[in-house]
């Protein structure tokens, strides 16, 4: 970890951002440095430089990588790299738009979908930063990001994820919208609608009144009344659903746990310059270990490097 990142007075401590705009940021040495690295195979240098710059720093040395060698950086660095190591350092070098349809693409890959990574990015970004990574996918892979996911999908989860996709604030009355979700518990068949319509255009304030109003008048939590009556993807789309609007940062310290090295990467780069402060602070109270520590317990060598200068130190 480069000592110069802590002495910055211009970094942007107001945030709950672990990764930081590096303090005497020079590019063109930088460069330099890492035009060596590939040469030599240096990944250590590598490692060291690009996780102590933030993305805007990156997309910089990446430009002038590229003006200096007339050659990709991602190609160099595919040359140095290779396994969990490569993966987590290429998302790393993606601007973050992009990363977040880079994610959703690879949850959409192959055979079956990984519903859990479309949920965690539907269900934690707002609706402009969605339209933002809708963008970022069109211009990326040539495809309507809601038509792929619509196709992914089937039914009441299809209709949750295209409502996700096109979220907005609609004001409410928080009686009738506990009205509205209890009582499509109380249907023979419970109704998927009401939860997907007023889960997807409310705001958060405003949906925790309604779950603690729902809680009160029943003696229940909410989770476990959806699990009473839902099963499948709806189910489990409506629960993290829940979990996201209750806290975010829990339902992902959650994701973290099992430390699966995609979820890992995908998690920690995105979140590293916007609240991974608080991601690791609801980790510590879930498990009752740092995130830092568990790292170290589950990965080795350059990956874990890496990590450990995302997650940037010990709680």
């Amino acid at each position: 970890m480069d000592r110069q990142y802590f002495k910055s007075h211009t970094m942007c401590w107001g945030t709950l951002g672990t990764v930081r705009p590096f303090s005497g940021f020079h590019p063109q040495r930088d460069v330099i440095q890492i035009r060596e690295a590939v040469q030599k195979k240096d990944a250590a240098t590598l490692v060291r430089i690009l996780t102590n710059r933030n993305s805007a720093q990156r997309q910089d040395i990446a430009k002038i990588y590229k003006e200096t060698t007339q050659q990709e950086l991602i190609a160099g660095m595919k040359r140095v790299l290779s396994g969990d190591l490569e993966a987590l350092m290429l998302e790393l070098m993606m601007p973050p738009l992009q990363h977040e349809a880079y994610r959703l693409h690879q949850a959409m890959a192959g055979l079956g979908t990984d519903e859990e990574t479309l949920l965690e990015i539907l269900c934690t970004r707002s609706s402009e930063k969605l339209r933002g990574i809708s963008a970022a996918y069109q211009e990326m892979y040539k495809k309507d990001l809601e038509k792929e996911a619509k196709g992914e999908t089937s039914g009441d989860f299809a209709e949750l994820i295209v409502a996700l996709m096109n979220k907005e604030d609609v004001s409410g009355f928080v009686q009738k919208d506990i009205e509205s979700l209890s009582a499509s518990l109380d249907e023979k068949k419970a109704q998927a609608a009401p939860w997907i319509d007023i889960l997807t255009s409310r705001d958060s304030n405003h949906l925790n009144k309604v779950f603690m109003g729902m809680e009160l008048e029943s003696g229940q939590m909410v989770i476990p009344a959806l699990e009473k009556r839902f099963s499948g993807d709806i189910h489990l789309g409506l629960s993290v659903l829940v979990e996201c609007i209750q806290n975010p940062e829990v339902y992902l310290a959650k994701r973290l746990t099992g430390m699966k090295a995609a979820v890992v990467h995908g998690i920690m780069v995105s979140h590293s310059e916007e609240d991974l402060l608080g991601i690791r602070v609801a980790f510590l109270k879930l498990t009752g270990t740092s995130l830092y520590t568990t790292l170290q317990k589950n990965f080795k060598g350059y990956h874990l490097e890496a990590l450990l200068a995302i997650c940037r130190s010990e709680d």
